[in-house]
């Protein structure tokens, strides 16, 4: 009975270990995700502020402007919807372009597939609200180089989502402040942001060069000579074939 009682302890102390383990794995990953998405907080951060000012040009109180980040969380379309907020809403256009503008997110989706098999459906369901641009640059580095685990994207998402409600809210109360955002230089924010993230996505001449002048060139044409948003399914479009020819001659 002794011996029965001493092993049964040793087991539950080992499951205690490895539960404490488990546990400082989780903590350690979210703060590396925190502290990989810190530097493009800061960024993203910035052109909140103009979203929120912005939307306050457009007529949206800040309580408004704070709904609508909290339940879109997408600063493209939320800009695009903004330009076209008028009385009265073109609801129509509001949503066929709020549309055309996110669904890039099925495909930045699908890639991330492959690197989310550790989370149950239901936990990845609700990591996935938090997909963004950023969000999912990181995540995709991280599963190639070290894999990805829930905690990451949390810990990449959660942080950037709280920045973004934040910012946009702030610049919406302080919003005649930056009524002119070439002048803050916020025109260029964009711009910058997505360099850095295609900087680290970057995996040299041969491996990227061919697909990203394909969808950088179809998406450019596009927005030459197509109204709206259609350059950003293009250029999608125009990267998925050239990434599968690639693929097939290989």
């Amino acid at each position: 009975m002794e011996n029965q009682l001493s092993e049964n302890q040793r087991s539950d102390i080992a499951r205690r270990d490895a539960s404490a383990r488990g546990r400082r794995a989780t903590r350690s990953e979210f703060a590396a995700g925190a502290v990989a998405v810190l530097p493009i907080i800061i960024s993203v951060s910035a052109y909140g502020l103009l979203l929120g000012s912005v939307g306050r040009q457009a007529g949206l109180s800040p309580l408004e402007i704070l709904l609508m980040s909290a339940t879109v969380f997408a600063g493209g379309s939320q800009f695009v919807v903004l330009e076209l907020w008028r009385e009265p809403l073109p609801v129509a256009t509001l949503l066929i372009t709020t549309l055309l503008v996110n669904l890039r997110h099925l495909l930045m989706g699908a890639t991330l597939g492959p690197y989310m098999k550790s989370g149950s459906a239901g936990g990845n369901l609700f990591r996935l609200f938090f997909l963004a641009d950023e969000v999912w640059a990181l995540a995709i580095q991280r599963g190639r180089t070290r894999g990805l685990t829930p905690s990451f994207y949390l810990g990449v998402g959660l942080p950037l989502y709280l920045a973004w409600l934040l910012s946009t809210w702030l610049g919406a109360l302080i919003g005649d402040v930056i009524a002119d955002p070439v002048a803050w230089g916020f025109d260029f924010i964009f711009a910058a942001v997505f360099l850095s993230l295609l900087a680290g996505l970057w995996q040299g001449p041969r491996s990227s060069l061919f697909t990203w002048l394909a969808s950088g060139g179809s998406a450019a044409l596009a927005a030459l000579w197509l109204p709206g948003v259609w350059y950003i399914l293009i250029g999608a479009g125009a990267g998925m074939a050239a990434a599968a020819l690639k693929a097939g001659r290989s």
